[in-house]
């Protein structure tokens, strides 16, 4: 029987995944992000904001039990300075999640070098997966 409309929003469908952060001293929740908030993720990146990207996704996934973010995005650059091997973790576990693959990256570096808001430049900073 196929799913009604009250099934699928009723559907908990943002899976989290516990990320052990020893430089922090424990574990963070990273949750996956909502349609909405993945658009808006590879909206930024194409418009040349992937600068500070692995702090930038920490800000958008590391959330609390119930799934709220813990930061904001005009927080994400406070969370850039803090250790890179941290952030790593959150944003390889972010990546999975959230399956942005290389392939996706590699999609969102062309559309930024084509895009009229893309700068074109090869010094871009680049995403790696």
């Amino acid at each position: 029987m196929p799913l009604s409309k009250a099934d699928i929003l009723a559907a908990d469908d943002l899976p989290r995944e516990v990320v052990r952060v020893p430089e922090w001293g424990g574990d963070v929740l990273v949750r996956t992000m909502t349609g909405a908030e993945r658009d808006r993720f590879e909206r930024d990146f194409l418009n040349d904001r992937a600068t500070n990207i692995r702090a930038r996704t920490a800000a958008a996934t590391v959330c609390d039990d119930t799934g709220a973010r813990l930061f904001t995005d005009a927080e994400a650059a406070e969370l850039g300075e803090k250790s890179a091997a941290a952030l790593d973790r959150i944003f390889d576990a972010a990546m999975r999640l959230n399956r942005i693959t290389k392939r996706d990256v590699d999609d969102l570096e062309k559309n930024l070098e084509t895009t009229p808001s893309g700068n074109g430049h090869s010094d871009s900073p680049a995403l790696s997966v």
